[in-house]
């Protein structure tokens, strides 16, 4: 039987084609142009196309919606694209007097220290330990709109850097796209959601590769707890895979918890895709001899040929200041993503990387 293959919304004609076309085209020119201008062109098909479907009006509006949040994320964070960051996620019920409170707290005031950016929610309990901790500077607030009031906390109300989105799914896609590692603390149903959906798109290669650590109160069982869950049951039932387990690590110390977030990037920089090929951002290229280890290690998340050492790939362009980093190409599968992170671990540990990079 053939396979039908999902190859996503059907063609945009005929509000892209003709007079209608030829307006976008002059509309966005007029507007100042860019060099993104034919996904600027889509993007207005796409909306033309709520008319043509005669869309009702709440369809329409969480379409505005939607895209003007998204919009006013992305000028909001521009401007700190250089930055590291973390997100933290945690329950907003957890007082100033408990232990969670405070490990959050220590954990964002020593990851700004370190040079970081923190990320969280924007309401009371562990967001407001992390921009405590962090400082009103350092912190961006990703507030949501609910049927009851949320007001932003005293360290980042009336901050430039603060948003409040109506949708949760807007919110999760900010959370996610700008960070650069995810620091999960003790919370309800919204964290554990935010933990396996972070966790689904890592898995899923829908994410890029980042780390994400979960932090408990100093003895704390909370996530040990969850872990054992993971364990016993997702693991044991065959329905996920064991190096799945490398996706998250869990802690109740705050330098391992600080030593997760920093070491995953000791010698790994960032990660992209060109054409069917991963290329990966070092630091410090292995040498020969790693390079002829890894890929003995590694074989089997390869399509085809052997990971290879290379500058940046002509596709690439001159994305500084990263274009001088060497690479580390190859086929990946896009199915192995735990195998994946161990190999990014093994490349962090590297002989010819300084444990203090």
């Amino acid at each position: 039987m053939e396979q039908t293959r999902n190859v996503g919304p059907p063609p945009l004609a005929p509000s892209g084609s003709g007079e209608v076309g030829e307006l976008i085209d002059r509309l966005v020119k007029t507007a100042g142009g860019s060099p993104h201008a034919e996904l600027l062109h889509e993007m207005v098909q796409t909306v033309l196309r709520l008319i043509e479907d005669q869309a009702d009006r709440g369809d329409v509006k969480i379409v505005n919606a939607a895209l003007r949040e998204l919009v006013h994320a992305f000028r909001l964070f521009t401007p700190y694209r250089g930055i590291r960051k973390v997100t933290i996620f945690g329950s907003a019920r957890t007082t100033e007097d408990q232990p969670e409170y405070r490990q959050a707290l220590a954990f964002a005031h020593e990851i700004s220290r370190l040079g970081w950016m923190v990320i969280t929610g924007a309401g009371d309990g562990i967001m407001k330990a992390g921009q405590g901790g962090a400082g009103r500077e350092r912190s961006f607030g990703v507030n949501i709109r609910l049927p009851f009031d949320q007001p932003a906390n005293e360290f980042i109300q009336n901050d430039s850097k603060l948003i409040t989105f109506k949708y949760f799914f807007t919110r999760k896609l900010i959370f996610v796209k700008e960070t650069d590692a995810i620091a999960l603390f003790p919370g309800g149903f919204g964290t554990l959601d935010e933990a396996f959906e972070i966790l689904t798109l890592i898995q899923t290669g829908k994410s890029n590769p980042l780390p994400v650590v979960c932090v408990d109160r100093p003895g704390g069982d909370y996530w040990r707890t969850w872990d054992t869950y993971v364990r016993n049951v997702l693991l044991a039932r065959g329905l996920i895979a064991p190096e799945d387990l490398c996706l998250y690590r869990v802690t109740d110390r705050l330098d391992s918890a600080i030593a997760e977030v920093t070491g995953f990037y000791r010698n790994y920089h960032s990660s992209r895709y060109v054409g069917d090929r991963l290329v990966i951002r070092l630091q410090h290229a292995p040498t020969a001899e790693d390079l002829d280890r890894l890929n003995r290690e590694f074989h089997e998340i390869l399509v085809d040929g052997a990971m290879t050492v290379s500058p940046a790939l002509p596709e690439e362009g001159n994305e500084d200041p990263i274009s001088d980093l060497p690479r580390l190409v190859l086929h990946f599968n896009r199915r192995d993503v735990g195998r994946l992170r161990q190999l990014i671990d093994a490349l962090n540990q590297l002989p010819t990387v300084s444990p203090a990079a």
